[in-house]
């Protein structure tokens, strides 16, 4: 059998275990959506702010002071939107951590230590009402988040280094794969006839961290990454065991040879920080394409549809709202599929450009909806329909793509540093959007995805002039399309070495 284009068991369960973590991931960026009402009343009540008896008299009363529906009331506002938003906190802050834990303890071991914070965090939301709800479901979501920082950044990392290389795109695209089946999950469990009712929706969050048991009892049947084994640990016996066991009976003397040459490459260019990255002129134009991929997956408005999409439905005058989510979590799968098989031939700067132009078409077509369902009951349609071709562009590119192209743009000594980064960028902008779009859904109304459009036109003019295309190059030839576009300076040679041997983080 050539060498690297394998596919074995151990390979499958490597890949279905490792992704168990962005099902996780993706459960807990959708669960939070469909239950909103249910879970903004115990608010209220936990809070003594509102109750049903109140909200009864104030329907009969022309009083302001009382709130018919508890979602209204501005502290249960504050706390539901710190709920959905202290996530990503968590995950902005563990993304620097990723490389420590993924190099200090391995990548199949590193994953089995974080499992700690899911179950944690899970306890956490599925036990909430022995105290204050909204303090231990915010506890949790933190915690939570946190734990999908690390596990959003060390699934990628695994699946790439045991990927084969015929496979390595799409193996990669299966991590974005597990995250909308996670949303889609969420969102059928959280239809009020099944867990996302009074009684039940503490069951619905705290299911947040089943997968991660399962995951612990299947990462011991994992070989750990044999590129970690060889570059990292230079344990070149237990890297051709782990080769063995992923491939089966094979020579693996080319693909020893491949890790030898890396990590030759390796030794010779020293780790860059993060805050030398910063500095240096040598990688920004990298650095930069790469945030602002990172940039367009979560300024797109995505979140927006992921987090208050039923709310959102609600406004376009669809009658049964979760079960549209529902809907949208169905053609996120099913989009996801398509870039999988999409990915490795079409291109990631095609198929990046051609989601981003659509999304921005849509989110015009959904504001024209939006706007016009009172005099045009068909509208409401026209609102629907964007909103799923919205995600339908979103999963063909903008979604999968920024999360394994830095890795395409960095060689080994800035990597991890880069790596770091947009990680960090990605959960900041999404911590941005997850806190301010009910304020800024309430100040622009029908007009909300206008502004989305103009982010949209201005990151598929920047993804036309700056983003190269990655497909089938070797580091050298990207990093050349880049050296053509800046003028060599005499102070690079200088600029490199002293990133060579900076020790700041």
């Amino acid at each position: 059998m050539e060498s690297g284009k394998q596919l074995s068991g151990t390979l499958a369960l490597s890949v279905f275990t490792a992704v168990l973590g962005s099902l996780q991931y993706g459960y807990s960026l959708g669960v939070i959506n469909a239950p909103q009402k249910v879970i903004e009343k115990n608010y209220g009540l936990s809070l003594g702010v509102w109750s049903e008896r109140s909200a009864v008299l104030s329907e009969n009363s022309t009083e302001e002071e009382e709130f018919l529906d508890a979602g209204n009331h501005p502290t249960v506002i504050m706390y539901w939107s710190l709920s959905v938003a202290i996530f990503s906190i968590g995950g902005m802050l563990s993304s620097f951590l990723v490389g420590f834990i993924g190099d200090m303890k391995g990548r199949v071991k590193g994953m089995l230590m974080v499992n700690v914070l899911a179950i944690a965090a899970g306890l956490l939301m599925g036990l909430c009402r022995m105290w204050k709800p909204h303090f231990m479901v915010i506890a949790g979501r933190a915690v939570m988040g946190f734990y999908c920082g690390l596990t959003s950044g060390l699934v990628p990392m695994y699946i790439g280094e045991i990927a084969p290389k015929a496979y390595r795109g799409a193996l990669g695209t299966i991590h974005q794969l597990a995250i909308v089946v996670g949303i889609l999950i969420s969102q059928v469990l959280g239809l009020d006839f099944v867990l996302g009712n009074d009684d039940m929706w503490p069951l619905l969050l705290g299911l947040s961290g089943a997968p991660a048991v399962l995951q612990s009892l299947l990462l011991p049947l994992c070989p750990e990454s044999p590129r970690y084994l060889y570059i990292l640990q230079g344990q070149e016996q237990e890297a051709r065991k782990s080769l063995h066991r992923l491939k089966g009976a094979y020579d693996p003397s080319a693909d020893l040879e491949e890790m030898r040459r890396e990590k030759d490459e390796a030794d010779r260019e020293a780790r860059v920080s993060i805050l030398s990255l910063i500095r240096s002129s040598v990688y920004r134009q990298q650095l930069i394409v790469a945030l602002m991929m990172h940039l367009s997956q979560q300024l797109s408005g995505i979140n927006a549809i992921f987090y208050y999409s039923t709310s959102i439905f609600a406004k376009a005058g669809v009658g049964q709202p979760v079960y549209a989510t529902i809907g949208v979590g169905v053609i996120n799968t099913v989009f996801t599929l398509v870039s999988v098989a999409l990915v490795d031939r079409a291109g990631r700067r095609t198929l990046t450009l051609v989601g981003l132009g659509g999304m921005c078409c849509c989110a015009v077509a959904m504001t024209v909806g939006l706007n016009f369902q009172s005099e045009y009951s068909w509208m409401s349609y026209v609102s629907m329909a964007a909103i799923f071709l919205f995600v339908s562009f979103f999963e063909i590119g903008p979604g999968p793509i920024p999360w394994f192209i830095v890795a395409e743009l960095f060689s080994q000594g800035p990597r991890p540093a880069a790596i770091a980064l947009a990680g960090c960028c990605n959960w900041t902008s999404n911590f941005i959007i997850g806190m301010t779009f009910p304020y800024i859904q309430d100040l622009l109304g029908v007009y909300v995805f206008v502004l989305f459009a103009v982010l949209l036109l201005c990151f598929t003019v920047f993804t036309y002039l700056r983003v190269p295309e990655t497909k089938g190059k070797t580091f050298e030839e990207i990093a050349a399309v880049f050296q053509k576009r800046r003028k060599k300076s005499p102070k690079d040679a200088t600029e490199l070495q002293q990133l060579k041997t900076s020790t700041d983080a």
